[in-house]
């Protein structure tokens, strides 16, 4: 069962993907999602990103400087602390967000259509009950869903 949730999400993944380039938003990558679930939540510094994706600075700072540099995330001054720069996603993040919870929803809405709701609701329980017996509740709620290491 593990292995077919994963590959079931991995496609799932994949179309989403797919779905984003026809809406002109091919320039997004899987991993961005990583960081943007976090800066999505409050502006963060690069410190503070690091602590919360687990990864070293230098880590961290890289992909922050790529998302820059596509346009996904911009640097202010934190009006606590003018010597910390806080990072904010750009409005084209925005709409990046948006876009992939309505290409989600319309996966959603497929899935209810070609198989029923009670299955797609019983389906979506058990995964979730399965994350909870096994401690990922948590790291879900506080955006610090990581890969398996």
């Amino acid at each position: 069962m593990s292995l077919t949730s994963l590959f079931a999400g991995w496609v799932m993944t994949d179309e989403v993907q797919r779905r984003l380039t026809e809406n002109s938003f091919g320039d997004l990558r899987f991993n961005d999602g990583v960081v943007i679930q976090h800066v999505l939540a409050a502006p963060l510094s690069i410190t503070a990103l690091a602590e919360r994706m687990g990864v070293t600075q230098q880590a961290a700072s890289k992909a922050v400087a790529d998302l820059e540099r596509r346009g996904l995330l911009r640097r202010e001054p934190d009006p606590a602390d003018a010597r910390t720069k806080l990072l904010h996603l750009t409005g084209h993040a925005l709409d990046a967000v948006e876009a992939t919870r309505d290409r989600r929803q319309e996966l959603q809405d497929e899935l209810v259509a070609e198989y029923g709701k009670e299955r797609v609701d019983d389906a979506r329980e058990l995964l979730a009950s399965i994350i909870t017996r096994f401690g990922g509740g948590e790291a879900i709620r506080g955006r610090r869903v990581r890969p398996p290491r």
